[in-house]
C-alpha cells in the first residue's frame, strides 16, 4: 500500500476545479458564548476526562462542554 507515486513532466488532463469548501479564518476563530456554572461531578468522571484531555493535549473542561453540547444538539435536532 505504500507504493511510491511516479510523477512526470507531462500534461495534466481533465482537471476539475471545486469550490472552496473550507471555513474562513473568521469562522474558525469564533468565541462561543459561555455561562459559568458550578457543578459537582463524580471523582471518577473528572479523572477520566483529565486523563483523556492530557492524551489529546486539550482542557478537560472543554471536553465536558463539548460532550454536553453534543447531547443537546442530538436531542434538539441540530
Amino acid at each position: 500500500m505504500n507504493a511510491k507515486q511516479k510523477y512526470s513532466d507531462g500534461l495534466i488532463e481533465e482537471v476539475e476545479i471545486v469550490d472552496d469548501f473550507l471555513p474562513s479564518p473568521e469562522e474558525l476563530a469564533f468565541k462561543e458564548d459561555t455561562v459559568k456554572v458550578t457543578i459537582a461531578l463524580s471523582k471518577s468522571s473528572v479523572e477520566f476526562f483529565k486523563e483523556k484531555a492530557d492524551e489529546h493535549h486539550t482542557a478537560y473542561q472543554k471536553m465536558i462542554r463539548r460532550l454536553l453540547d453534543s447531547y443537546v444538539d442530538r436531542h434538539t435536532g441540530k
